[in-house]
């Protein structure tokens, strides 16, 4: 990964990277299945060796096999070849999340390095093969990027309809301290015009996509302690529970700031304040596929 205001960046050697053991992935997936969450997301940096790949496919295999596929698997590992993507949903897979962060190429290009290993057009590429592989298809924007006008969130908003999306992750842009782009973290004074802005766009595509996931982002937590609340009260359904080893945590700093380090609580596994959003219903022990994923492959 190679965002330019991303604090896991290649570049960033102040940051330990780490790589969990299967025994821990599956630990964490078991913690899952006990506390009755419908699935999971694994989650990794772009590694396309055929070592990688074959181990994610066991890890797949494994979960499923243990959880009497009851448990739910949704992959996000960058961009891969086809015959990858294939192998990981033929293994169990059934959701990939492949963010777009921008629906402009000129926009890609100043957020992310020109070289070979960051294109807009192969990105497009990768997120229509997932999609032609038969996943339930999530992508998403940052907002709040430099140089990114309203017009651009206007935009995404229009190629999100029209990729026909399922599901869909956007968050306001919180540039860490250790990149190009950041100087000031969590201390941006504009931070709270893009939560707000953030609120704006999930609600508008709640109007325009009805049927879809839409995720209320850590990212919202951040900048507001009850941004999840408030992202779900504006029409997102989604939240992610963070079951990453405890050890870990600090070295996944996207951003600063990054809420969730405390292990999840039993008697409220979401970490949500539920007075906030009278009337959710926690949907436990249901993958949670979407509407719209349902009337897209009837139609194929």
């Amino acid at each position: 990964m190679q965002r330019r205001g991303s604090g896991i960046r290649r570049d960033n050697r102040k940051v330990e990277h780490y790589t969990l053991t299967n025994e821990e992935v599956i630990e964490a997936a078991m913690t899952a299945y006990r506390l009755n969450f419908g699935s999971i997301a694994i989650q990794s940096g772009e590694n396309t060796s055929g070592s990688f790949i074959s181990n994610i496919e066991e890890l797949i295999v494994t979960i499923r096999k243990m959880t009497e596929g009851r448990l739910g698997i949704t992959l996000s590992m960058g961009e891969q070849k086809r015959e990858t993507y294939k192998r990981w949903f033929d293994a169990g897979a059934h959701r990939y999340l492949l963010r777009i962060e921008t629906s402009s190429p000129d926009l890609y290009r100043k957020a992310h390095p020109d070289d070979g290993m960051h294109n807009y057009y192969n990105r497009l590429e990768c997120l229509q093969i997932i999609k032609e592989t038969g996943y339930q298809t999530g992508t998403g924007v940052m907002i709040g990027l430099p140089c990114q006008s309203l017009t651009h969130l206007a935009d995404d908003i229009l190629f999100m309809r029209d990729f026909d999306i399922d599901m869909c992750g956007m968050g306001p842009f919180i540039e860490h301290s250790d990149t190009p782009l950041g100087k000031n973290g969590t201390e941006n004074l504009f931070l709270k015009e893009r939560f707000s802005l953030t609120l704006r766009m999930i609600a508008i595509a709640r109007i325009v996509m009805k049927d879809i996931n839409i995720v209320a982002s850590t990212a919202m937590q951040t900048v507001d302690k009850f941004g999840r609340e408030k992202a779900i009260a504006c029409g997102a359904n989604v939240i992610m529970p963070n079951l990453t080893p405890e050890r870990y945590r600090s070295g996944y700093r996207i951003y600063e700031g990054k809420p969730a380090f405390k292990e999840i609580e039993e008697v409220n596994v979401s970490g949500l304040n539920m007075d906030l959003i009278p009337g959710t219903v926690i949907g436990l022990g249901i993958w949670g596929d979407t509407p719209h994923f349902n009337k897209r492959m009837a139609k194929s």
